[in-house]
């Protein structure tokens, strides 16, 4: 402490209240260089000379200061963000380092400071060092992050309307602050580790999306790394034909074909699709599940006619032909993950006014029947799940599915139906 003032010549004392200077030196006549003691508060300086003693002036001891937390308390490589500081005794701030390196600051007020972060060449965490009148305060630090990556998302598809799960997995996702899939945020994300991200995928439009991950270290988007399929009601390999006022809830498509006739008058609620990439997609989608139901381990083997009997879950398998007069019951025994896979070599047939009934919880989307050829539902029939066939679906008048009619080679065709995709 530098004390200015007259008649220092031979000063014999200095004291700041009570207490001793710890050293002085008088450099003249107006100047004294102190040696401040411990103390706290305000206190009166007074200089004592041959000629009596005198009040200097009034010192105030400042309380150390200290600093509890960085908000955020991470960031990129390259700095340049803003970071909060927060603690007591602040106000006089002189300097603010990250690690070895002096940063640009402002004192917003006694408990706050804000902090220009600057750049480093490795991540890793720095000590937050804040020196004041009072002291100099430790016992934050700060962690620079590498910026993330994105190597991959699984499953890399699902349908247009979102709602699945996915796993995005990388480097560096520790601290990820935002997720997006084709520019939309997910509906929800958790971080299972520095390499998984969990998410919720939000909605889209058939095709590729961009995956985006935005941390604390930067932000990273891995082109098409995501591809939404089409929710097909119908889709055929050749020609989709409609004859009268049919309704298609869910999306419509046809390829390899483009032929798509008869809406209106018949009206589609969703995506029409002809020989375009969503379609494409969703003919390979249904050669995918084609082939799995046929591949899967028959429990039961059914032949003729299923009218009037109750089936439990299992995968049912028919060497040849099927017919569906009167009511199939399908009894989910009230577990609403009871899936049934039907088998069909050959031919599936539907009587007129026939029905399969879903009973004790079972669901239209966990029926599935694999058709070796082509299926027919009668006039007025009610059916439901989903219709694989290898072949053709025609639909009678006033034909219902609570479900799907997919043909991989070739054609649906309707008559004043009701097409409702499951869900």
């Amino acid at each position: 402490m530098v004390l200015s003032g007259h008649h220092f010549t031979g000063t014999t004392d200095v004291r700041l209240g009570s207490r001793r200077a710890v050293s002085f030196t008088v450099v003249n006549d107006t100047t004294i260089d102190t040696v401040t003691p411990a103390g706290s508060g305000a206190v009166q300086v007074t200089v004592t000379t041959p000629g009596g003693t005198g009040v200097i002036g009034i010192f105030y001891y400042l309380p150390p200061p200290s600093i509890c937390l960085a908000t955020p308390s991470a960031g990129p490589l390259a700095g340049g963000n803003t970071v909060t500081l927060t603690g007591t005794g602040l106000s006089t701030t002189s300097m603010v380092r990250f690690g070895t390196q002096d940063v640009v600051f402002a004192v917003d007020s006694d408990g706050q400071l804000t902090v220009t972060v600057p750049a480093t060449a490795s991540a890793g965490p720095v000590a937050v060092t804040v020196t004041t009148r009072g002291g100099v305060a430790i016992g934050v630090t700060y962690t620079y992050l590498n910026p993330p990556s994105v190597t991959g998302v699984t499953p890399a598809s699902g349908p247009v309307d979102g709602g699945n799960l996915v796993v995005i997995t990388g480097t560096a996702l520790s601290h990820t602050t935002s997720v997006t899939i084709g520019g939309t945020p997910v509906i929800s994300y958790g971080i299972a580790s520095d390499t998984e991200i969990y998410a919720v995928v939000p909605a889209g439009t058939p095709g590729p999306a961009d995956v985006a991950v935005t941390t604390l270290g930067g932000t990273t988007t891995a082109p098409g790394a995501y591809t939404y399929r089409a929710v097909f009601a119908v889709l055929a390999g050749q020609t989709v034909t409609n004859t009268g006022f049919s309704l298609v809830t869910g999306d419509l498509g046809v390829s390899p074909g483009t032929a798509i006739t008869g809406f209106p008058p018949g009206q589609v609620n969703g995506a029409t699709h002809s020989a375009d990439a969503a379609a494409l997609q969703g003919q390979n989608d249904l050669t995918v599940a084609y082939n799995n139901a046929a591949s899967q381990t028959p429990g039961t083997t059914i032949s003729g006619d299923l009218g009037g009997l109750t089936l439990t879950p299992g995968v049912y398998n028919a060497a040849s032909s099927i017919t569906l007069t009167g009511t199939p019951t399908l009894d989910a025994g009230n577990n609403p993950n009871a899936i049934w896979v039907f088998q069909i070599g050959s031919t599936l047939t539907t009587a007129s006014a026939s029905r399969v009934l879903l009973s004790n919880g079972a669901t239209a989307r966990n029926v599935i029947w694999q058709v070796g050829s082509s299926a027919t539902l009668g006039t007025n029939s009610t059916f439901a799940g989903s219709i694989l066939a290898l072949t053709s679906i025609t639909l009678t008048t006033g034909a219902t599915i609570n479900g799907q009619a997919l043909a991989r080679n070739g054609s649906v065709t309707m008559d004043t139906n009701t097409i409702t995709q499951a869900t």
